[in-house]
Order: structure tokens, then sequence, then C-alpha cells
């Protein structure tokens, strides 16, 4: 082979087909080690990782992204715990959906420079002798590398695959899922935070489209929770698992619905404590829903329109309401006893679980309060989700 040869087409002279199938492979891998080392492991610690498995990961990121871990799981331990407000690193409903999708790097680097972030929420990171020495002294050694080696495998294009794996993070990570993770898409759950599910099957980003999901339980090693929606990380992580290189650690809170079970005492005030979100969830699907229903269906056409825009908004937490949102409530609940009623009986639940570090039996007598209102409304959605509520156990301790 000439040295013009194999500048045009490297060692390997691969086809197009072999070009392409080389990058999807290689960005796959780049997102396997974001969402399952990153994200589920080292920020969230939903899971534990074989030490030979967590060094490869740290070795791509360094040779694809030049990430260091400690950097990205600061960052998004803060997002977590500012999220949509002004110390959140990268919120569009702050700082603009096009800030964070054209921007989003920017936005991460410019995080990456306050050292008292990295100090509070970087704990437990990689301090070794490679962290130290290679990954932190070489921080552009890693894609400088990937170059050479793509340039060396393929020729010139390999430039061209170079700067696809280079972009592949920024634009999915930083664009899609902190843009348009907070502006677009569905949600399962009202947590108290713009987060959505951009769509239910998440392939491309390994899972991270379920964005709602992860917020909602954010320690949850699996993204997706209604039967349609599809986690391919999550297959990786069980793949991982069957082979000895990952142990679960938490999947989302576990409950139980005893059949027959008509009190509501501490037992069950702990489970719709740590399952309140899905429990928050059905009150929309079976209480909301059927009232909204109920009343739109003699409404006259003007009030129709508005009871289909405020339906969603009615069970949203306080702090993702607009303020044409509010209005829209206002105005219903100044027109609606029937709606009015569930909607204060909704505010009332939620400021019951806001009340969840403090006194027990303070939360077990507003929870029996709350049932009785429910009972004594005369309404039978409210009746029923009222009874299903004292059916919550917390499930007994495996033994061994």
């Amino acid at each position: 082979m000439s040295i013009l040869d194999w500048l045009s087409n490297g060692i390997l002279n691969a086809s197009i087909a072999e070009l392409v199938i080389y990058t999807l492979v290689v960005t796959h891998v780049t997102i396997v080690s974001v969402t399952v080392y990153l994200h589920r492991y080292s920020a969230h610690r939903s899971l534990d990782l074989h030490p030979a498995l967590k060094h490869f990961f740290r070795f791509w990121l360094w040779l694809t992204t030049g990430m260091v871990t400690k950097e990205w799981t600061a960052i998004h331990r803060k997002h977590h715990a500012a999220c949509e407000t002004e110390e959140d690193p990268h919120s569009p409903v702050i700082q603009g959906i096009g800030e964070i999708f054209w921007r989003g790097t920017e936005a991460y680097r410019a995080a990456s420079q306050d050292e008292d972030m990295m100090a509070k929420y970087g704990r437990g990171c990689p301090d070794d002798w490679m962290e130290n020495n290679v990954y932190l002294r070489f921080p552009i050694g890693g894609v400088g590398a990937m170059l050479v080696i793509n340039v060396a495998l393929f020729g010139a294009i390999g430039l061209t695959l170079w700067a696809i794996q280079m972009l592949w993070i920024p634009v999915f990570a930083a664009g899609v899922i902190n843009g348009i993770g907070h502006w677009w898409g569905y949600r399962n759950f009202e947590c108290p935070d713009a987060a959505r599910n951009i769509v239910p099957w998440g392939i491309l980003i390994g899972g991270e489209e379920l964005h709602n999901n992860h917020h909602t339980y954010p320690n949850s090693a699996k993204l997706s929770v209604r039967p349609f929606e599809f986690d391919l990380g999550w297959g990786w992580i069980r793949l991982f698992e069957t082979l000895g290189l990952a142990k679960v650690i938490s999947t989302g809170p576990v409950v139980e619905r005893v059949p027959g079970k008509s009190t509501l005492d501490k037992d069950a005030a702990w489970a719709l404590l740590n399952d309140r979100f899905r429990v928050m969830s059905r009150y929309a699907e079976e209480v909301v829903k059927p009232v909204i229903e109920q009343e739109y269906r003699r409404a006259d056409d003007a009030s129709k329109k508005l009871l289909k825009r405020v339906r969603r908004v009615l069970v949203r937490e306080d702090v993702v309401v607009s303020d044409r949102g509010r209005d829209r409530i206002g105005t219903v609940l100044a027109q609606n006893a029937d709606i009015r009623q569930v909607y204060d009986l909704h505010q009332k639940l939620q400021a019951i679980w806001a009340k969840r570090g403090g006194n027990m039996e303070a939360v077990i007598s507003d929870l029996r309060e709350w049932c009785q209102e429910a009972e004594e409304s005369g309404m039978q959605a409210l009746k029923d989700f009222a009874e299903t509520l004292k059916s919550y156990a917390m499930p007994a301790p495996a033994t061994a």
C-alpha cells in the first residue's frame, strides 16, 4: 500500500457500510458509558459496577469525550439539587431553550469552573493514580489519540468520523437531554420541575430520553416505568448483572396494595409517602380526568375549550405552573364547585407529602382527615380513591 492509498483509505480500506457501522458502534459505547457509568452509577449510585468495567468506562470517556468523572457528576448532582432555579447549571426554563440546546456545552464548561460546587457535589469520584496523572493531567490526550486512531484506520474520512464522535455527547446529552428534556414531551409524573419524557423508547440516547421518569425517581437504575416504554441502558445493566459486572441497588420505591386492607395505619402512610408520585399520577387519572370529562360533557363551547387547556395544569406542581396557567385554573375553579373540590384535595395531598420529614403521627392524622373529607364529598371518584389509599403497605422484608 502506497502512502497516498493509506492517506485516502487507511489501514482497513473500509466500505461506506463499514464506516457507518463503526460510527454507530463507537458512539453507542460512549452513550452507554455516560448513561450507565456517569449517570446511573457515579451521580446517583443506583447500581454498583465491577472495578474493571468502571475503569473501561473512564478510559473510553477520556478517549472519546475528554470528560472528567468528577466534573460531570458534580454538575449533574447540582442540577437535581437546584433544578429550574437560578442555581441550576443548565435549565432551559431559566436560561432559555435556545441557550441550552445550542450552547449547552458552554454552560457545562462554565459550571465546571465552580470549585465550591466540585468540592460539595463531586464527592466519591475517582481520585487514583490514573485519574490524577493521566485523565486529569492530559485532558485532551484521549481525544487526540482517538483522532490518530481514526485516521490510521480509515484515512482522511477518519477526520469526519472523529468529528461525529466529538459532537455526539454535546449534541445529544447537553443539547437534547438538558434542553429538550426540560421543554418538550410527555409527563408520567408531576415531579417538581419541568422534566419530560422526549419519546417513550430510549434507544438513541440509551434511555435518557425518559427524563421525566428519571427526575421523579433519580435513584432508580431503570428509567422506564410504563409497559410501552423501553430503556436500552437498563438492558445493558441487566446484561452486565448477568455477567457479574454490575449489581442493581435501586429501581425506585417498592410498595404493595393489600386486598381488603381498610385501615390507614403507619404502614400505609409510609408506603404512600414512598410512592407519592405514583399516587398523584393515579389521582390525576382516576379522579381529575373523570371529573373534567363529566363537566366537559355539559359545558358550552367556550368552557370546553378552557377545560381542555386546564386539565393537565390542574395536577402540576405549583413551581412549574405559568402565570397563564394559574389564571386559567382560577377561572375554572370559580365556575365549577366539583373541580374546585377535586383541586383543593389535590393541593392538600401535596401539602401532606411536604411533611414527610416531620412527625409521622401528624402525617397519619392528616391522611385520615383527607380520606374522611374525600368520602364525605359525595363524589364517587373521590370516595373510591380514598378507599384505595388505605390498601397501601410496605412489602415484608425478604427472609433468607
